[in-house]
């Protein structure tokens, strides 16, 4: 039953945030009455930097849109890409040994300990053969509260659900979809994942995969040589899905670049799409699909379609979440009709609050809902906490003026504070050893991000080196082999250097032997291995933080002047990196001259970090 008149349906992405009020209406349906988005941009992919991203966004659409966030209550959807989700089947029980079972197979098949979890499940019906057909998922406690919990409780949302992204599509696809005959495929393009669902009269199932649109605007910054929101903006106003062929290419060579990469990347969807309806059909008893419907930011580009319709040789339709919604007369339709593909979560989650729904998920913590109950009461709290302090204020004024007649009874007052001071000093003790154990987590946690941190740091630099290979392949028309040989958190003391080339004489380096072998070349041992590790030990760091990391780069001679254009372009793909500073990266040194038949040539190079890693 509904405690507000109206409610707020809110749902966290991984490229925006979307947001609608509803309230309910007289058929006892759902009614528009604000809606809004807010684009997040690659770091809300990246969990480094999701957490700020969010709270941001949320607190900017909140008050742009003017939504009720004090009064109404919210619902919330967690994004696909953090959510574990599993289709399992369970063997025929007493209905009393059901939970237990379930719990069983979420100990199995959730990749991370249940007691950091927040899980749910849904029973979704029973198969012929009388097995149960049970809905898992399950997300990280830590993110429920950091990315989800806290960005909505910075906004002073009224958190009561959070739902997942698979579970409010269902939800919205059966209401608006309802007169469907046969089976249908819902496709929701996301920015880092995608949901495949089909649908059919009893049935029901959905899969996310590892394909978004960011891998489009990635892989056309990277060979474009753009910034990530400059692609973005690119691909947005110009991009088009190629539809290959005989068709001819754009005069734009940009347009037709990102028109290719988003060819290649719906390709790399398709394959996943037709894995989901095999499986379907065969480990789930499905049938066919006979329509296909899209959905998610993903699916407006130009073309999405007819690639879809000529690969599936199926209809091709956008799915539309809000055909059984009413909307209100001040919505302007023409700006929710460019957005309306991305609103189907949105609208699940709006559901959730007027009638019972096919998939019933929840993913609050235990330590979120007690935190929640006792937020509820805290009015109540200091409002009895006032009003004593009002009474004995009121008492110590009525003793004070009556001390001459009631002497003794003011003596059995003292007797009675006595005691309570003594407890509020235990109290005040506890409360100093609260907040040093609060500071210690605090640091600890920080020192947490900061080891994930450097994994972040190291796969980034191991996707430039990737990416200059492949660029530098094309470019110079010989194969390119680039790796680090060193990698100092500051700049060696020369002592130490000198110590350094001392225990490692030249040539030190060490390659993937399949990469060697690609190159011709023989493996020297491991003597290379260890630099990174040992020159990390061995550098003299007199500060609280690494802001710079001194890198002496190594890769495949090609002579001379080939050589300098692949340290520019090291150089260059490390500018543009969203990790590093692109003012302050650079080359800090003299490239090593080298004879034409030496194996290998080094050059330094000085990254500046945009986010310091604290010590």
């Amino acid at each position: 039953m509904l405690k507000s008149k109206t409610f707020l349906a809110v749902d966290l992405g991984a490229g925006s945030v979307k947001a609608a009020e509803f309230e309910a209406s007289e058929g006892g349906g759902l009614r528009l009455l604000k809606f809004g988005v807010k684009p997040l941009g690659l770091a809300g992919s990246q969990d480094a930097a999701r957490e700020n991203v969010i709270k941001k966004a949320i607190a900017e659409l909140i008050a742009e849109g003017g939504f009720s966030a004090s009064s109404a209550p919210t619902t919330l959807c967690a994004p696909g890409f953090q959510v574990f989700s599993k289709f399992v089947k369970l063997p025929p029980v007493d209905t009393s040994k059901v939970t237990q079972i379930i719990q069983y197979e979420a100990q199995q098949n959730v990749p991370f300990p249940l007691a950091e979890t927040a899980w749910d499940y849904q029973i979704l019906g029973t198969s012929p053969g009388g097995e149960l057909e049970v809905l898992l998922v399950a997300i990280k406690s830590d993110i429920v509260e950091k990315q989800i919990f806290g960005a909505a409780e910075a906004a002073k949302l009224k958190t009561q659900t959070v739902d997942c992204s698979i579970g409010a599509l269902a939800n919205a696809f059966r209401f608006s979809y309802a007169d469907q005959e046969g089976c249908s495929l819902l496709i929701d393009i996301g920015a880092k994942t995608s949901n495949v669902l089909l649908f059919e009269a009893n049935k029901y199932y959905a899969r996310s995969v590892n394909v978004g649109a960011n891998a489009i605007t990635q892989e056309f910054a990277a060979e474009s040589k753009l910034r990530f929101d400059e692609a973005e903006k690119f691909k947005l106003a110009e991009g088009f899905v190629s539809l290959g062929g005989a068709y001819e290419e754009p005069d734009n060579p940009k347009v037709a670049a990102v028109s290719k990469v988003a060819r290649n990347v719906l390709t790399r969807l398709h394959l996943q799409v037709n894995q989901t309806i095999q499986f379907y059909r065969t480990q789930q008893g499905g049938g066919a699909p006979v329509r296909v419907f899209l959905c998610g930011g993903g699916s407006i580009m130009p073309y999405a379609g007819q690639f879809f319709q000529e690969k599936l040789n199926l209809p091709v339709d956008f799915f539309n979440p809000f055909r059984s919604v009413e909307i209100a007369p001040d919505i302007n339709v023409e700006e929710l009709e460019r957005v309306a593909q991305c609103f189907g979560e949105v609208v699940g989650l709006g559901l959730r609050n007027i009638a019972q729904c096919p998939v019933e998920l929840n993913l609050v913590p235990k330590a979120s809902l007690a935190r929640q109950e006792f937020n509820s009461k805290k009015p109540y709290l200091l409002a009895s906490a006032f009003a004593l302090s009002l009474g004995v204020w009121a008492f110590g004024m009525f003793s004070q003026r009556t001390a001459t007649v009631y002497q003794e009874g003011a003596a059995k007052i003292d007797e009675t504070l006595t005691p309570l001071n003594s407890t509020k000093d235990s109290l005040e003790r506890e409360e100093a050893k609260l907040k040093k154990l609060s500071d210690e987590a605090k640091q600890l946690g920080e020192w947490l991000e900061n080891r994930v941190y450097w994994a972040d740091i190291l796969g980034e630099m191991r996707r430039v080196l990737v990416e200059t290979e492949r660029a530098s392949r094309v470019k110079l028309g010989a194969d390119v082999g680039v790796w680090i040989d060193k990698l100092y958190s500051t700049e060696p003391a020369p002592e130490l250097a000198a110590a350094a080339e001392e225990e490692s004489p030249r040539p030190r380096f060490m390659m993937d032997p399949i990469l060697a072998k690609r190159y011709g070349l023989k493996v020297t041992g491991g003597e290379g291995e260890g630099d990174s590790a040992e020159g990390a030990k061995k550098s003299a760091n007199s500060t609280n933080e690494v802001a710079v990391l001194n890198l002496t780069i190594r890769a495949v001679n090609l002579r001379a002047k080939a050589n300098s254009e692949l340290a520019y372009e090291v150089e260059r793909n490390m500018k543009s990196s969203p990790l590093f500073d692109d003012k302050e990266t650079q080359l800090s040194g003299t490239l090593d001259q080298v004879e034409d038949s030496a194996v290998s040539f080094t050059f330094p190079l000085k990254v500046k970090l945009k986010r310091p890693i604290k010590l």
